[in-house]
């Protein structure tokens, strides 16, 4: 076995690794504009409650393109999920702020993936050209010999 083939059997290895690597990155990321929605959701809905007054009748949005009817008890407070399954109360001020916030770190979460991702995807049109090259010279030598 010559130093070209050992070198061709290492590079698609290396482009299975960086494949699975850029799929599971891509993952990450639908995960990540998953949760942005579901946070956008919520701000609207937030924005939609500000408007109204106690005892108001309302359709929430519990996804999947459901809607409860529900009356607004307090319009000013609201129970916010902070994380564990632990939830506190707030206002909606202090809610809208903590859904920023939450948006914010996404958002950068969600950049970061993106350039992970982009950098792999040079990585394997880089190796799969080498790969190409190596394969055709290889071809081009067994044809002279």
């Amino acid at each position: 076995m010559s130093v070209n083939e050992d070198v061709l059997r290492r590079l698609v290895m290396e482009l299975q690794i960086l494949q699975e690597t850029a799929d599971t990155i891509q993952q990450r990321i639908g995960l990540t504009y998953a949760a942005i929605n579901e946070l956008q959701i919520a701000h609207n809905t937030l924005e939609g409650i500000k408007k109204e007054k106690n005892g108001s009748s309302l359709l929430i949005p519990i996804g999947g393109g459901s809607y409860v009817k529900t009356k607004l008890e307090d319009s000013e407070k609201l129970i916010v999920g902070i994380g564990a399954n632990v939830a506190v109360e707030k206002n909606i001020g202090e809610a809208q702020e903590a859904f920023q916030t939450r948006l914010l770190r996404l958002e950068k979460v969600r950049d970061s993936l993106q350039k992970q991702l982009e950098e792999i995807v040079t990585k394997i049109t880089n190796t799969r050209t080498h790969f190409q090259t190596l394969s055709e010279q290889l071809q081009e030598g067994k044809r002279n010999v």
